[in-house]
């Protein structure tokens, strides 16, 4: 980036393009930087780090809201829009990728399913800043309004100082009014896991079908954890990195490559 240019911020999401989290998180950006949304044209909630291979992917020029650069609607998922943002859209590298702000908490385990935190994970391996927000509200009618105030305080300290290599952000905020919400805690995710269950059904053509139900189980007691933050009032901020190698691991597993001899 240039002395003289404003940052470049790529928004997206998986709630969908027109969902309310990403139009305050573009009105929040639109202070920080030149915006360019890439974003589903539909939600794609629990779609992972999925990328389209079997299909064709559309990318449709929209205009939702004034004062956003530009705005893309794709028929993919949200790691398909940050790939297509980056190879096909933006004129550069953008300085900072944000994804969200999603409806519904990616704390702990859900990070693992979460489209809105594997597109900010895409974003990092792109070698892009990178941050996942999300509201511990899973409504269309939630109130982002306090929520804007750390999602602004988060990206401009990232804009400023960056993110090491490998790492990107997750960031959730407690459903609460602003003048209770306590700060911002930084945290490690939480040992917890969905228990499911599902609910076996007939449809009227005979034929047996599933829906997928089931509880979220907190088995971390530690007071320093994201879910913790949440439930006290306070941001969790935990650097989350992508490379998955269990590196304590290694050494120990080197007995199979001398069994091998």
């Amino acid at each position: 980036m240039k002395n003289d240019e404003k940052p470049l911020i790529l928004v997206t999401n998986d709630d969908g393009i027109t969902a309310p989290g990403i139009r305050a998180l573009i009105e929040v950006m639109n202070k920080l930087g030149e915006v360019v949304v890439v974003a589903p044209d539909s939600a794609q909630s629990g779609m992972g780090h999925a990328v389209t291979v079997n299909d064709v992917l559309f990318l449709n020029e929209v205009k939702i809201d004034d004062g956003v650069q530009k705005e893309f609607q794709s028929s993919g998922t949200p790691v398909d829009c940050v790939k297509l943002a980056i190879s096909e859209v933006l004129h550069r590298k953008p300085d900072l990728i944000v994804s969200g702000i999603n409806h519904g908490s990616n704390a702990s385990i859900n990070i693992i399913y979460s489209g809105t935190m594997s597109a900010a994970v895409e974003g990092g391996i792109e070698g892009v800043p990178s941050i996942g927000f999300s509201l511990d509200n899973f409504s269309w009618k939630a109130d982002f309004e306090p929520s804007k105030v750390f999602v602004e305080k988060i990206a401009r300290e990232v804009l400023k100082n960056g993110i090491p290599k490998g790492m990107v952000l997750n960031v959730n905020i407690p459903n609460l009014p602003l003048d209770q919400i306590k700060g911002i805690k930084i945290a490690r995710q939480a040992h917890a896991k969905w228990e499911e269950t599902f609910d076996k059904r007939i449809n009227p053509h005979g034929k047996e079908y599933y829906w997928l139900s089931g509880e979220f189980k907190n088995m971390d007691s530690g007071t320093d954890t994201d879910l913790y933050a949440l439930e006290n009032g306070y941001v969790s901020v935990v650097p989350v990195q992508y490379d998955l190698t269990a590196y304590q691991w290694i050494d120990k597993l080197k007995r199979l490559e001398d069994e091998d001899k």
